[in-house]
């Protein structure tokens, strides 16, 4: 099988995965490794079918090489494993080795089953990063994560229509992790918004591009490693991300932005159904359909307990 036979294989796939509901993003990283092991079948001139133990460990010795954490290799792994499983439900390979592989050679040995803890900053400490970050743009994503505990994927998407001036509200775009999609901002974060958005404006946007965070060189919708970018490079000159630590309690990526605003507002007194309803959560038992919030009381108890930053 040659090498753009496999890569036919790979779009269909991913097509698959689209229709499935699984996220652009989500997509996108299951590319890398499965692009890789591509390779390697294509060197030796086989297919997805011959894959085994063997050359699992041909393939786990390469990206070892590349010096890429546990983690990712874990997360390289299971984007396999979802391939195989889509080549088995098409009848394409007759069994799915990666799963035993993994399990041999993947296994991670804790003291106990409790997940990795999170960094959390304080308050004081997520005022400090705030007020250290000049630029508007970066300014204004690392607020409206804290403010709004919104995905990366969720404010990459918004646009300047889905913002409610009047309300302090914005509605984001459908997701499949997302039930509601309404979310309050406060002041602080209104102050920085709109200067973000002047800037925005001298920039030459073009008009049919309606993104609330743009790029500067292109002036099309921010990617999702210019966010990420916007919000390392300022953690970690103040010390809250350790980019050479495996340890997830030394990172501050923009997932900890949800982490610590779901924990502050908890922490503030904010009832438990209304902080799931700003952070979107899934309903998983059935009664949770028929709880319906008033937004306007959520609303005035998020203006309570969401933290002042000292903008």
């Amino acid at each position: 099988m040659t090498e753009m036979e496999l890569m036919k294989l790979l779009e269909d796939f991913e097509t698959d995965e689209r229709l499935r509901g699984l996220t652009q993003e989500t997509i996108l990283r299951y590319r890398t490794p499965i692009r890789h092991l591509i390779s390697l079948l294509a060197e030796k001139d086989l297919g997805f079918e011959a894959l085994d133990k063997d050359i699992l460990k041909e393939f786990l010795s390469r990206e070892r090489t590349r010096n890429i954490s546990d983690k990712t290799l874990m997360n390289y792994f299971s984007a396999i494993s979802s391939f195989y499983e889509y080549l088995l439900f098409e009848g394409v390979v007759t069994n799915n080795p990666v799963p035993s592989f993994r399990r041999r050679y993947l296994h991670t040995y804790k003291s106990d089953n409790r997940p990795e803890e999170r960094r959390l900053l304080s308050v004081e400490e997520m005022s400090r990063l705030v007020n250290y970050i000049i630029e508007p743009r970066a300014k204004a994503i690392a607020v409206l994560f804290a403010k709004t505990g919104i995905r990366k994927g969720e404010l990459i998407a918004i646009d300047l229509d889905d913002i409610d001036w009047e309300n302090y509200s914005i509605t984001l775009k459908r997701k499949a992790k997302r039930s509601n999609r309404v979310v309050f901002f406060d002041e602080e974060c209104a102050v920085v918004l709109k200067r973000w958005i002047r800037m925005r404006d001298r920039l030459g946007v073009p008009d049919d591009c309606r993104a609330l965070f743009v790029n500067y060189n292109s002036r099309n919708r921010i990617d999702k490693n210019r966010v990420y970018e916007d919000i390392v490079k300022p953690a970690t000159a103040l010390g809250l991300h350790n980019p050479n630590s495996e340890k997830l309690i030394d990172h501050f990526s923009p997932h900890a932005f949800r982490h610590w605003f779901t924990t502050w507002l908890l922490r503030n007194g904010m009832p438990r159904e209304y902080v799931k309803e700003l952070r979107g959560d899934s309903r998983h038992e059935a009664i949770d359909i028929y709880n319906h919030l008033d937004m306007e009381d959520v609303r005035r108890e998020y203006l309570t307990c969401i933290p002042k930053l000292g903008l």
